[in-house]
């Protein structure tokens, strides 16, 4: 998969998430990977994109209001997604298709409490919309 893929997909969304096959990842942190990890970034978005085939992978962090916290972990980063919990529970193999994945920020492991607290901020706060 090339970060191109994203790229092309991302014309028809709204400009704050880029989007490819029921997983979206937001500007900033589409940029952010790109921009630490340069050709490896590929790497991580081919992880982000094994989630179509598994869509149980991921660490659970938390649930607020039926939407799943998770993270996905590279190396010494870790990359949080949300998702509908009841789906998630729920899901058999042939609708995976109606599962969307939300990556919507990034850390390393010295900044992981930070960020994990700052995610159930936003969806406590404000809920999913958020981080549109």
């Amino acid at each position: 998969m090339s970060s191109g893929k994203w790229l092309n997909n991302s014309a028809a969304s709204c400009g704050v998430f880029l989007s490819h096959q029921g997983i979206k990842i937001a500007n900033s942190l589409f940029e952010e990977i790109e921009k630490k990890f340069k050709k490896e970034a590929l790497k991580i978005f081919e992880l982000i994109e094994t989630l179509k085939e598994n869509p149980k992978k991921g660490k659970l962090l938390g649930n607020i209001g039926g939407i799943v916290i998770k993270e996905l972990k590279y190396k010494s980063f870790r990359f949080y997604f949300l998702t509908d919990g009841f789906k998630l529970k729920c899901i058999g193999q042939e609708q995976i298709t109606d599962l969307l994945f939300r990556f919507v920020r990034m850390s390393d492991k010295k900044h992981q409490q930070k960020t994990i607290d700052e995610i159930r901020n936003i969806l406590l706060k404000i809920g999913a919309k958020g981080f549109d």
